[in-house]
């Protein structure tokens, strides 16, 4: 079977650090199996995206030295897919009207946020435009193993509760959208940081009600800041530069954070240098099975 991966970064801001390393991992990971990397744009939420945020992103992954295969994908041309796939799900969807008062009067905190306590579960409320859509869940463990993080198990019921897969906006909800596409595109492996580790669950399950097969995972460590944050466009991660020298240092210094052991930035004389060396000598077990930690790194 032919390997495919992808890397689908959501356009809210300008591509960082963070970024970086989840489209290194992902694309060494399918070039050194000489599988497909595509690339996919999750620009759902219009409201929070800046104008030009997309076509940044790509021109950015352009000058890194990034190739995709096939066209790129973007998730609000797909929105007819993902409510087909909502009304495959009928028999396990209610629409909830929940208020976040509410939720926090009544929902207990988990590890993963509130755990939607069933408010809304046996209303029976229309599926209407003022209505968010959640997806009921069991009292069961959903288990997967991760190429990086080892074996991982989480009862949805339990610790989080009926989800969100349709919010009131009627915006579709990431964890639908990114399974609908994941199957769509016919994704084997998906590699990508470990902040999203705790969602894997939720799509597995997703994937279980449509029917559809369940690629493998790999969660590096993410990037955190000196205060321990997520470098993210929240905690004003800086931009990757496109200036003619930095990048060959940031590819750099995302493979050193990825255990790589990669030869200094001044060995290589242009990317096609860079990236060959790169996917020759790249090991998915060396990357560290921390979670996170600090890039040291300056633009």
């Amino acid at each position: 079977m032919t390997y495919i991966g992808r890397f689908a970064p959501s356009p809210t801001g300008l591509l960082h650090f963070g970024s970086l390393l989840a489209a290194t991992a992902s694309y060494l990971q399918a070039r050194s199996q000489q599988g497909q990397w595509l690339l996919r744009i999750e620009d759902l939420d219009k409201p929070r995206e800046p104008v030009g945020a997309a076509d940044a992103i790509i021109q950015t992954l352009g000058l890194y030295g990034f190739e995709w295969d096939q066209t790129i994908v973007y998730q609000s041309q797909r929105i007819a897919a993902y409510t087909e796939s909502l009304n495959s799900l009928k028999p396990f969807i209610y629409g909830c009207n929940c208020s976040r008062k509410q939720l926090q009067t009544r929902a207990n905190q988990g590890d993963f946020g509130l755990i939607y306590p069933r408010i809304c579960r046996d209303k029976y409320l229309a599926l209407t435009p003022l209505t968010a859509i959640r997806i009921k869940t069991l009292d069961q463990s959903i288990c997967f193993h991760d190429q990086i993080q080892g074996f991982y198990c989480q009862n949805l019921e339990r610790e989080l509760g009926d989800f969100v897969i349709r919010r009131a906006d009627q915006i579709f909800a990431y964890q639908l959208a990114v399974v609908v596409d994941d199957a769509w595109q016919g994704i084997t492996e998906i590699v990508r940081g470990s902040d999203l580790l705790d969602n894997t669950p939720r799509q597995i399950y997703l994937q279980q009600l449509l029917g559809y097969s369940t690629p493998s995972y790999a969660h590096i460590p993410i990037a955190i800041n000196a205060l321990g944050q997520k470098l993210s466009k929240q905690t004003l991660a800086p931009a990757l530069t496109t200036q003619a020298n930095k990048p060959l240092k940031h590819l750099v210094k995302a493979l050193e954070f990825l255990g790589q052991n990669p030869a200094n930035a001044n060995s290589f004389s242009n990317l096609k240098e860079f990236w060959d060396w790169a996917i020759a000598n790249w090991d998915l077990n060396k990357i560290p099975k921390q979670l996170a930690y600090d890039p040291l790194i300056t633009t």
